[in-house]
């Protein structure tokens, strides 16, 4: 069944634009906690990132669990990762996160975990959007859901991360600027990396509910490049305004991406014969990370954009690490989704194993060049099915004579159309992904 409200990642928009409205986080709860409560007593988690019309959201939501029957656990400012693994350890039923990622202040969304800390099985999402649809009722007043505030969720949190890596790890020596995109990592990121021993200066870690990724974190790294390089940082690392990506900066100032990163982790694990299988990219996933896996031997699949289908592929292989060029990173060995701060740890742990620094080990995957282009998309007709569109897709692919790729697709989070090329020729590669971004552009006007 196609889905009418929840996309790839949740439901998100333009907060005061259907969805995105205090009456639909109210009518949200209530569906979400009938859904839950139909399974037997219910507990659902409730988290959210740093943007303001976050406590406008919490509240709608909380009532509407609570006239559902549903038990509300608050969380206050958490990342998303870190409500996935207390929805696990506190045994609820459900985890919210209140976030809209990488999005601007202006936008909000809802993201679900299920009790074992995992995204929501589609029946379940497909049950709660049919209460949606269905009258909103009140459980008698005895029966109404208590709410309750956990108020060590950081420490919680931090102690689970510092989990990830073993007992005697110390990063004594270690100088890093850590970006926090004054968002949902701006208390707990900071204290991971001092606590086991880094020197941490530390960026955009004072949200105003306004200024969440505004010209900082893993979506505006400049900051970050210059921050490393003016305190002769060792690396730098930023995070999304939700927690669940991360990027990093070399000592030189260059930006390392997730393609990066995810071999960085999985060479390691393979040196070490704990990779269990293979590695999960998605079609955006950079060629040079595929042959940088198969020179070690190391298997590479590809998913749908999106963590969500990461994980569905990972689960599906029984296989632990995968990601997105964008910051995902998923480490099953350690938690259940992808978590920025237990990825970081991994990949510092790996260079220190390894007594080398980000630079040289980044340079062990030799990328292709790659151009990805936005078209803003308002809707009506679909461009990447127009035949104009799939004809010039066509003539591009033949003249890279199989030494590269085309890939257009619909972002799951926002109105765009991605037009990605990728070949050995940067000049062509450019040439390509600006004539096919043009012809998009035109059909969408």
């Amino acid at each position: 069944m196609t889905k009418k409200y929840f996309g790839t990642d949740g439901i998100r928009g333009r907060v005061g634009e259907f969805p995105i409205t205090p009456d639909f986080m109210l009518k949200l709860g209530w569906a979400a906690g009938m859904a839950f409560r139909s399974m037997g007593a219910c507990r659902i988690l409730v988290g959210k990132d740093t943007r303001i019309s976050g406590y406008m959201f919490e509240s709608a939501l909380e009532a509407g669990l609570s006239a559902a029957g549903a038990d509300v656990m608050l969380l206050g400012p958490m990342p998303t990762p870190a409500i996935a693994y207390l929805t696990r350890t506190f045994h609820a039923e459900a985890g919210i996160v209140i976030s809209a990622s990488h999005n601007p202040h202006d936008d909000n969304g809802i993201k679900f975990f299920s009790g074992q800390g995992t995204k929501l099985p589609d029946e379940i999402e497909l049950m709660i959007e049919e209460l949606l649809d269905a009258p909103m009722t009140v459980v008698e007043s005895s029966k109404l859901g208590k709410v309750s505030r956990i108020n060590d969720a950081s420490g919680r949190y931090i102690e689970f991360c510092k989990s990830s890596v073993p007992t005697s790890t110390n990063f004594a020596g270690l100088k890093i600027v850590v970006d926090c995109a004054h968002g949902a990592t701006y208390k707990v990121a900071p204290s991971v990396f001092k606590e086991l021993g880094a020197v941490v200066t530390v960026l955009s870690a004072q949200p105003n509910g306004l200024n969440i990724n505004e010209n900082c974190g893993s979506t505006h790294m400049e900051q970050l490049q210059a921050a490393v390089l003016a305190e002769h940082a060792d690396l730098g690392i930023a995070f999304d305004g939700d927690g669940d990506r991360v990027l990093m900066v070399d000592h030189t100032g260059t930006v390392v991406d997730g393609d990066d990163l995810l071999f960085i982790i999985a060479r390691d694990l393979h040196e070490r014969n704990k990779l269990q299988g293979g590695v999960v990219g998605t079609l955006m996933s950079n060629l040079g990370l595929e042959l940088a896996l198969a020179e070690l031997g190391i298997p590479f699949v590809r998913a749908n954009v999106g963590d969500r289908y990461v994980i569905a592929e990972l689960l599906e292989r029984n296989w632990q690490v995968g990601g997105e060029n964008s910051g995902h990173v998923v480490c099953f060995q350690h938690t259940t989704t992808g978590d920025a701060i237990i990825a970081a740890l991994q990949v510092l742990l790996s260079l220190r194993r390894r007594e080398e620094s980000l630079a040289q080990a980044r340079q062990a995957l030799r990328k292709c060049p790659q151009v990805l282009l936005n078209v803003r998309f308002a809707g009506g007709e679909n461009p990447i099915e127009h035949p104009a569109v799939k004809d010039a897709c066509e003539r591009v692919t033949l003249a890279m004579a199989g030494r590269g790729r085309v890939l257009l697709r619909k972002s799951g989070t926002e109105p765009l159309v991605r037009v990605m090329v990728e070949g050995e020729d940067e000049a062509q590669v450019r040439g390509h992904a600006e004539d096919l971004a043009k012809l998009v552009t035109e059909i969408c006007a």
